[in-house]
């Protein structure tokens, strides 16, 4: 390990040291909308490690946005919020680093113990003085997507970004233009506006109406789960259901019933429940007892579902954590 690397090891597990041993960890957690499908399982991964935080007579609150309109500076007040509230801990993804980055380095600054989850990866932690990164690459994930619709056969793909200026779902984008591209195809993106985000209808239109007028695209890649169930109709509408396969991030009981169905290609998985349950876990163990994770990144994936293991993945999922 480098010098400089081995530093900023030991600086940001000094960070918060005021904190370590207290009677109970009040722990607060930024997360996505509530009935987001993906977030609900990240939530409960959060919620079960909670159990083990109040057992020692601390708390976990989680905080979401309404709404994904204006995501960087909703989810910068809610990290203020939380400061406010007196946490001693806190959990957040760097959706938007420019919006976001102060209200968490505010964190830091106030000796609270931070760690950055889902988004961001380990340069934001980093960056911002995070005890630890636990969560996939959103890059590597696009990039998975890509390389599996490429070696399907897919020559000309199109990545679906319905939350413009997020940080992850760029790189998801990217990643899967790289993916496709090695594989020996191409990759544009099509930026919907936010509102499109969780609303199937439109995003099944907004697709319908894009391969209408690109009657070359057989690959359509979505950054989230909405977005894929909205992907698979607007396939069916255009009439091209079994010509364009679909792959996205993450996943739920609707998108695994399409890749059992064979509606869907695949799922890129990120493992959302582990995502909450390690990020509580590593600052419920920091703050009272002082203990740390020596190695700071704690990957969750980027994993695939596809037909070869939708059985085992739909059981994982009647028990809430996939």
């Amino acid at each position: 390990m480098k010098l400089s690397k081995m530093l900023a090891t030991t600086a940001v597990l000094l960070i918060g040291a005021s904190a370590a041993y207290a009677d109970g960890a009040k722990i607060f957690v930024i997360g996505g909308k509530a009935d987001d499908p993906f977030w609900s399982i990240v939530k409960r991964g959060a919620e079960d490690a909670g159990k083990v935080v109040e057992a020692k007579g601390g708390s976990v609150t989680w905080l979401a946005p309404q709404n994904y309109d204006n995501l960087g500076v909703d989810a910068a007040e809610l990290i203020r919020q939380a400061i406010d509230q007196g946490a001693t801990a806190i959990v957040g993804p760097d959706w938007v680093p420019d919006a976001m980055d102060p209200a968490f380095k505010a964190v830091v600054d106030a000796k609270i113990p931070l760690v950055i989850y889902n988004a961001g990866g380990i340069e934001a932690a980093d960056r911002l003085g995070a005890l630890n990164y636990v969560g996939a690459v959103d890059y590597k994930a696009g990039v998975a997507g890509g390389d599996y619709l490429g070696k399907a056969g897919g020559k000309s793909g199109v990545c679906i970004n319905s939350l413009p200026g997020a940080g992850n779902i760029e790189a998801y984008c990217k990643g899967f233009g790289d993916g496709i591209t090695a594989a020996g195809g191409k990759a544009d993106v099509l930026p919907l506006p936010a509102t499109a985000e969780g609303n199937v209808t439109a995003v099944a239109q907004a697709i319908k109406a894009y391969l209408l007028q690109h009657t070359d695209v057989d690959s359509v890649f979505t950054t989230a789960n909405l977005d894929a169930v909205g992907a698979v109709q607007g396939i069916a509408q255009a009439g091209l259901t079994g010509k364009v396969k679909v792959c996205g991030v993450n996943f739920d009981q609707a998108i695994l019933a399409q890749i059992d169905a064979g509606t869907q290609a695949c799922a890129i998985d990120q493992q959302g429940y582990q995502q909450g349950f390690y990020a509580v876990s590593i600052l419920n163990g920091y703050v009272n007892y002082g203990l740390t994770i020596p190695t700071r990144e704690i990957l969750t994936g980027p994993g695939v579902v596809d037909a070869v293991n939708i059985k085992s993945t739909l059981a994982g999922a009647k028990d809430g954590t996939r």
